[in-house]
């Protein structure tokens, strides 16, 4: 279960991150709002995490796969370079989750 709540926190990572960048420096009321908001979830849901697995495989996973899924959604959506080196060290970043989830059983 606490895999799933990883997961979902790491998920609310792309929200908040996504919903920051639509408010223009919290000029624009309601993706300011969704992204402070999504942001103290996902927070909270990772303090229960840490109630289960290690803090640093915790935070490893929650940062990587939010950096990941934020970096994706800017190559798909944004029209951020999807160049070869980049994708590569995306797919490292992955390699490193998959990594620890293995390694934590």
């Amino acid at each position: 279960m606490a895999w799933i709540l990883l997961v979902l926190a790491a998920m609310l990572e792309i929200v908040w991150a996504t919903a920051l960048e639509r408010s223009d420096g919290f000029t624009r009321l309601w993706p300011a709002v969704i992204g402070v908001a999504t942001a103290a979830l996902s927070l909270v849901i990772l303090t229960f995490v840490l109630r289960s697995l290690p803090m640093g495989t915790a935070y490893a996973v929650w940062v990587g796969l939010g950096a990941l899924g934020v970096a994706v959604a800017g190559i798909v959506a944004l029209g951020e370079s999807a160049a070869p080196a980049r994708l590569l060290c995306l797919a490292l970043i992955l390699v490193g989750v998959i990594g620890l989830r293995i390694l934590d059983g």
